[in-house]
């Protein structure tokens, strides 16, 4: 029997995808087509939305932009008929049109996602699912488990970067009589969505790296703490969860040991400071998510008093991997101190938007290029915002920069969990600055005086340089406002706040320094600082600009040169969106 799966993931849901699968489910029906319909998780490439894959045995047709009428079509053709419709194909028997996007990939915590039925532990189970925690409990002692995860190099993936094996062994020599483990699953970044796709994609393989954590730190309580604007990664945990109690793979006496474990789920409401390890217990608790000062660290000291393990999505989705495969070849990728792979959420003015998961050591620039395919619309490459509020701006002169902890690290920015939001020429980097520290400030739990009200007073610099009234001594006052705020603030949010502000000033100094002296955005986005003129060379009077304006600022006859009233444009930018003879100048 033939499969047809369809791409039901939040990108793919969000492209269509729901409409494309009712519409494949009818026309299956109405046909009597001998064909299966299943869903899957996102492979990567959200660009490519709503992805619909017809499967006969070993071969593969994935098609991509499939609308309910091409799903008609393709039932048609390919499910009956069994010939391709070429147009829509991305891959099949002789045919990759996106060999580019994955030719220097290494997929291990997304070695599921797009493959499998996220909503099958079956699925799961045939492709080595549980095996790891089988092995574990069949042969190996806790603190084997934490040696071969230490071996392996594994480094958290939530942002910190520390050593996931020393975690686990603080934890496992941790006196309490209750221990637990818990899945940080509360992305905040913006531009970020790595682990929503990983549970929605493959949520077994963080519940087993979930149970091997357990083991090896003698825990049997865990919790997985995910956002509720989630719904579908809420959705396919529940359901995964249940399908482990009902197999055993839950519960009392697992795989016929003497190991226990429940699993649940706390929805957080939001408050990105709950993506903070301290805080995130308190909101477990029931209590205002606020962080609280370490010593003593959740190992010791954690969820009700008691021993804790915390690690992110694509940490715990690394271990079933590397206890099934070795720490050797976990470790042989990489770098020397930043070993493996790494998840990366693709976003903003790249090409190909997506996920991807690359080797260690890798350039921005092979990321940019070679996997996301360059920059939109012909435009220069700019930057890269990497770490999301808590990190910072790479200019493209760093594109050769290696993907290493360290190495990021040493640029102002951070790794963070993986977001990565591609600037271009467009983008006003002042402007970027004020957008980060907008949200760290909304964000900002107000416990710290620095945090609270440091981050407010360096918005409020920011906006006035934007707005054209920057004045002299505005670049230093936000450097010694961004070390007090860094200094003196309690946890990694405040801590890390200036960092979008600091990196721009390091690397884009002299657009700080147009927008304060010469009342000028050199990239033409702060209002403020801004007018359009229609050139009257290029204009040819097609009358486009006028019809769309929405304050009717635009005057002119047909086929003559137009011209823009100044007092009465809002400057929204659509006269030159929609110019098709480049003939709308910013000023």
């Amino acid at each position: 029997m033939k499969q047809i799966k369809v791409g039901l993931a939040t990108c793919g849901i969000s492209a269509g995808g729901e409409a494309v699968w009712e519409t494949l489910k009818t026309r299956l029906k109405d046909t009597g087509a001998d064909a299966e319909l299943l869903e899957t998780g996102c492979v990567g490439m959200c660009y490519n939305e709503v992805l619909v894959e017809v499967i006969d045995g070993d071969i593969h047709h994935l098609y991509r932009h499939v609308t309910p009428e091409r799903a008609a079509r393709i039932v048609e053709e390919d499910v009956i008929g069994g010939k391709a419709v070429d147009e829509w194909l991305v891959s099949g028997p002789g045919v990759d049109h996106e060999a580019a996007f994955f030719s220097k990939q290494k997929r291990i915590v997304l070695r599921n996602c797009g493959i499998i039925d996220p909503g099958s532990i079956d699925d799961y189970l045939n492709r080595e699912g549980y095996q790891a925690i089988r092995n574990v409990i069949a042969g190996m002692t806790p603190e084997q488990v934490i040696e071969v995860i230490q071996a392996s190099g594994l480094r958290g993936r939530g942002g910190g970067g520390f050593s996931t094996g020393m975690k686990w062994k603080f934890a496992h020599m941790a006196r309490g009589d209750q221990k637990y483990v818990i899945c940080n699953a509360d992305e905040g970044d913006p531009g970020a969505f790595m682990d929503r796709s990983v549970l929605e994609g493959d949520p077994h393989a963080v519940l087993e790296g979930m149970m091997v954590a357990a083991y090896a730190i003698g825990a049997d309580i865990g919790y997985i703490y995910v956002r509720a604007e989630y719904p579908k990664a809420i959705q396919r945990l529940r359901q995964a969860i249940a399908q482990c109690e009902k197999m055993g793979f839950l519960g009392r006496g697992i795989f016929g040991s003497k190991m226990n474990l429940s699993l649940h789920i706390k929805e957080g409401a939001g408050a990105f400071v709950c993506g903070e390890e301290t805080a995130l217990i308190a909101s477990i608790e029931g209590k205002r998510g606020v962080p609280r000062l370490r010593p003593p660290f959740p190992a010791n000291k954690g969820l009700w008093g008691k021993p804790t393990n915390i690690n992110n999505v694509e940490t715990y989705a690394n271990v079933p991997w590397i206890v099934r495969n070795g720490a050797e070849a976990f470790a042989s990728m990489g770098t020397e101190r930043s070993k493996g792979t790494k998840v990366f959420a693709l976003a903003g003015k790249i090409a190909k938007s997506g996920l991807v998961e690359v080797p260690m050591g890798i350039t921005i620039n092979e990321i940019i290029y070679d996997i996301g395919g360059g920059i939109r619309d012909g435009k220069a490459f700019k930057a890269v915002q990497m770490g999301g509020p808590s990190g910072g701006c790479i200019p493209a002169s760093m594109g050769d920069l290696s993907i290493d902890y360290d190495e990021i690290t040493k640029t102002g920015a951070i790794m963070g969990s993986g977001g990565m939001v591609v600037l271009d020429e467009t983008t006003c980097m002042v402007d970027m600055a004020k957008y980060f520290l907008t949200f760290t400030q909304n964000e900002s739990c107000g416990k710290c005086t620095f945090c609270r009200l440091g981050t407010k007073r360096m918005l409020e610099i920011l906006q006035r340089i934007t707005e054209g009234k920057g004045r002299e001594g505005d670049i230093e006052l936000l450097e010694d406002l961004a070390e007090k705020v860094r200094s003196s603030s309690l946890c990694g949010l405040g801590q890390t706040a200036p960092n979008p502000v600091l990196t721009t000033l390091k690397y884009f100094r002299e657009e700080y320094e147009a927008h304060i002296r010469e009342k000028r955005c050199p990239a033409g986005v702060c209002k403020a600082l801004i007018h359009y003129r229609i050139n009257p060379e290029t204009c040819v009077g097609c009358t486009l600009c006028a019809r769309k304006c929405p304050v009717n600022a635009i005057s002119g006859e047909v086929k003559k040169v137009h011209i823009i009233d100044q007092d009465a444009c809002i400057k929204c930018g659509m006269c030159y969106e929609v110019c098709r003879f480049d003939a709308v100048v910013i000023e």
